[in-house]
């Protein structure tokens, strides 16, 4: 059973940063790709970063240049780097698997964790 555990939300002013970190159990991170996604309200859920087993990486364009992927493939944990935070940032974000496409609502889906860019 594939599960996804997402920590590292919460509150943070806006130009600022925050780091969350996912971690996977059922599906093995050195095989899957890996992913973020968000879900603001009124809008659909999507994936907005995306990380390949060789560790390629995507992103969306609204979050191209300040959001960053990475994984550790030993701990089974994947990581989201996001600088330079907006309020339009503001959503519940999601830990996602073996979804290989951005805008896309595939794949297993953590619980979420909530981000919200205030002043």
């Amino acid at each position: 059973q594939v599960q996804l555990v997402e920590s590292g939300g919460g509150l943070v002013q806006p130009g600022g940063s925050l780091r969350l970190s996912c971690a996977a159990s059922g599906i093995s991170s050195s095989f899957a790709a890996m992913g973020w996604g968000r879900q603001a309200p009124g809008k659909q859920r999507e994936l907005v970063a995306l990380i390949t087993s060789g560790g390629s990486t995507n992103y969306a364009d609204s979050v191209k240049g300040r959001f960053t992927i990475s994984r550790d493939n030993a701990k089974n944990t994947v990581y989201l780097q996001m600088n330079n935070l907006k309020r339009e940032d503001t959503a519940v974000y999601y830990c996602n698997a073996d979804n290989r496409f951005i805008g896309s609502s595939g794949g297993y889906w953590g619980q979420g964790t909530q981000v919200t860019v205030s002043s």
